[in-house]
């Protein structure tokens, strides 16, 4: 009898592991905040392993990441998603220059306790990590770099065709799957479908992205200010040794991957990774894939 009730206990145990791991997953991944300064930062963390922090695009929340991505990073890490004050479920004034975002970015992995970790930026969110890891070479292991572009004078502009739906209050899968994927391509637009389905298991997804003018004009200033590049930061990236990798879709109406080209041959210890018929989403059309590359990078260039 004894023999019978612990095999009952194991297969019970066994059964409720699945609901235990689905529970902590990145659709049901419990908000957290933190005090920095007079900010309140919002975030949620998930897996386990050494630390990968994610800095998000323009006009990105909390809620905006695929879950699929995320599931899949946080099968060998430690994944952190936060939002910067002002933005989302944070409290606080949104920075208006990359200064600001540091100073908080900073103030976040110190309430934390994260003395040093990997950083993962996306578009807007990659300006910053850029900028961040040359202002702050210390406290970064590896820098991943999803669909941005580097500081200084870019070749290709942003397009119309983003312009036009970036701003919108609302992106609807049309706008989706000009912003993120390349809607030329049936599978991509078949996997704009498929990613915007795997956010929106979250309830009220666009009620937090931000939509006013005011908060689009802190984004751009910050931005326009790492381009225009007076703290020589591209020549800083080109020249530091922090391990790198660049992920990019070769249809991105936004961040052009193409713009680091010139910036190929120059850097000391860079990677890049390229997606045909991809958007500014490499991430979200392939999420284990890209989850895989990100992985296999940080395995291979650290102790991680």
């Amino acid at each position: 009898m004894r023999t019978l009730s612990l095999l009952a206990s194991i297969v019970v145990a066994t059964l409720s592991v699945p609901h235990a791991v689905a529970a902590e997953g990145a659709a049901t991944a419990e908000t957290r905040t933190v005090q920095v300064g007079a900010d309140r930062i919002a975030y949620r963390k998930m897996g386990s392993g050494a630390p990968i922090v994610l800095v998000n695009r323009f006009r990105g929340t909390l809620d905006t990441w695929d879950p699929a991505f995320l599931d899949a990073l946080a099968r060998h890490r430690t994944v952190i998603l936060f939002e910067l004050p002002g933005v989302g479920y944070s409290q606080g004034a949104q920075p208006a220059t990359m200064e600001q975002g540091i100073a908080s970015l900073d103030g976040f992995a110190d309430a934390l306790g994260l003395q040093k970790f990997d950083l993962l930026g996306w578009s807007w969110g990659g300006l910053l990590a850029q900028a961040y890891v040359v202002d702050r070479p210390a406290r970064v292991d590896r820098l991943v770099l999803l669909a941005t572009n580097p500081a200084g004078k870019n070749e290709i502009p942003l397009q119309p065709a983003f312009l036009e739906r970036a701003l919108k209050p609302v992106n609807d899968l049309a706008d989706e799957e000009v912003l993120f994927f390349e809607p030329a391509s049936a599978l991509s637009r078949e996997r704009a479908r498929q990613s915007r389905e795997r956010i929106r298991v979250r309830p009220d997804v666009d009620a937090r992205i931000p939509s006013k003018p005011a908060q689009f004009e802190r984004y751009f200033a910050a931005a326009g200010a790492f381009h225009e590049d007076a703290a020589g930061r591209r020549e800083k990236l080109a020249r530091i040794g922090t391990p790198i990798l660049v992920i990019a879709g070769d249809h991105d109406t936004s961040t052009a991957g193409q713009n680091w080209f010139p910036l190929i041959g120059q850097m000391r210890n860079a990677r890049f990774v390229f997606y045909s018929q991809t958007g500014h989403a490499p991430h979200h059309q392939y999420p284990d894939e890209v989850a895989g590359v990100v992985q296999d990078f940080l395995d291979r260039t650290g102790d991680g």
